[in-house]
């Protein structure tokens, strides 16, 4: 979740009014602190491809405003999930209705340029992540003729080496840093996917919903609910990541209790350890864990499970303060918890009203000063983007200048770079 804007050069001009919008031009340049990428599933165009619309924000103010070439074709239909390459340079946006991943080179100007596409291992993509030298994606059905919405059958993982430059240039024909090679091999199947599988009951149907990779790499969280009873019942898959990419369960392939209806998951480190937030859709809370750091187990953490507003559909950790927040999609809000830094438990601080139908969170790359959310159902023609100002000594929001900001319908996902992050 990242953002950057393009420095332009100073241009001799004529007239005062001139010399006054260059001058505009230019501070607007210096003043952008991230670029936000901001995925919408309402059909367009004669492909019927969903939309990227490409924010700046202000770093001062926090104003968000579109660059004259947004929106973007996302490369396909229904874009569902979006995640940035390692290094800040690429955007991968997951396409659900066409089971593609699309890769974009984002210049130094925030602009989004379509480089390839991959087809995902699995049937309907959901989710997204990226860490270490890999890509890893969760499909709502393993790829198996006999597996559809009518007759489903269980989730699946797979995995995607991003390529150095010196090996997308040995690519035919070559191709540019941050391509996805092919995807890697289960060796104990032989296909390219890890399907999710409950060991004490291996004809159920686990379907995923989140994914998240630790910021070390070595550990792969996939959360997911069984689908073959009522009421539903979550669990949170772990993962260990291997040098080649091959993934192994943790925990002998049990999972960890995780609610009823899992819906989003975050990870975060502080003195105390690594952890992980995992907000419960149907109970209204967030689950936390810690995370060992010798074998990627998790034990819950004190006082887990915290409340939250109703229907959590997003949660983001501050990477650099220690603050948590949740999107509320029935309520339309935002809750804010601070992090113990002795137990890694939440403290609710207060929670803050956004557009209708938050379902997708971020916080600036930049500086982790400011909190956005994509409001699904926005303001009915259009979908909005809630932008909040950050304090970083206490975790309280305040809403940025002209908050919220109007996005394309339907929006699904963020993502965001730090200004000043892409050299092209």
């Amino acid at each position: 979740m990242h953002m950057k804007f393009n420095k332009t050069s100073q241009l001799l001009l004529v007239s005062s009014v001139s010399l006054l919008a260059a001058g505009a031009i230019t501070s607007c340049g210096t003043d952008t602190v991230d670029f936000v990428y901001v995925a919408s599933s309402l059909a367009a165009g004669t492909n019927n491809y969903g939309q990227i619309d490409i924010f700046e924000i202000n770093r001062v103010s926090g104003l968000m405003r579109q660059i004259p070439e947004s929106p973007i074709p996302s490369g396909g239909r229904n874009p569902v999930a979006e995640a940035v390459s390692p290094d800040n340079t690429n955007l991968y946006v997951v396409n659900r209705d066409d089971n593609t991943i699309v890769q974009f080179l984002i210049g130094s100007d925030g602009k989004l340029y379509p480089q390839n596409t991959v087809n995902t291992p699995g049937i309907f993509p959901l989710a997204v992540a990226t860490g270490g030298s890999y890509l890893f994606i969760a499909d709502t059905y393993q790829p198996l003729p006999s597996c559809s919405p009518a007759a489903p059958c269980t989730g699946s993982v797979g995995v995607y080496p991003i390529l150095t430059a010196k090996q997308a240039q040995a690519l035919t024909p070559p191709a540019i840093a941050d391509t996805l090679g092919p995807p890697v091999t289960n060796p104990g199947s032989g296909a390219s996917y890890w399907p999710l599988t409950l060991p004490s009951n291996p004809a159920h149907f686990i379907l995923p919903t989140a994914i998240n990779v630790l910021a070390s790499g070595k550990y792969l969280y996939v959360t997911a609910y069984d689908s073959s009873v009522t009421p539903s019942v979550g669990y949170l898959f772990g993962f260990s990541v291997g040098a080649s990419g091959a993934l192994t369960s943790l925990n002998g392939g049990a999972p960890f209790a995780a609610g009823v209806y899992p819906s989003a998951i975050a990870s975060g480190s502080n003195s105390a350890g690594t952890y992980i937030f995992v907000t419960d859709s149907t109970s209204g809370n967030v689950i936390g864990f810690s995370v060992a750091s010798a074998t990627g187990l998790l034990s819950s953490l004190p006082g887990s499970p915290y409340p939250s507003g109703n229907q959590p559909s997003a949660v983001a950790v501050d990477p650099n303060y220690p603050y948590a927040y949740v999107a509320n999609a029935l309520d339309g809000s935002v809750s804010a918890y601070s992090i113990s830094n002795t137990t890694r438990a939440l403290t609710r601080i207060r929670t803050y009203a956004t557009g209708v139908d938050p379902v997708a969170i971020g916080i600036d790359p930049g500086t982790s000063h400011f909190v956005f959310t994509a409001n699904f159902l926005g303001n009915g023609a259009y979908g909005t983007v809630s932008d909040f100002e950050l304090s970083t000594t206490d975790g309280t929001l305040v809403d940025a200048q002209h908050s919220p900001f109007t996005s394309n319908a339907l929006p699904t996902a963020v993502a965001a770079i730090p200004h000043g992050s892409s050299p092209q």
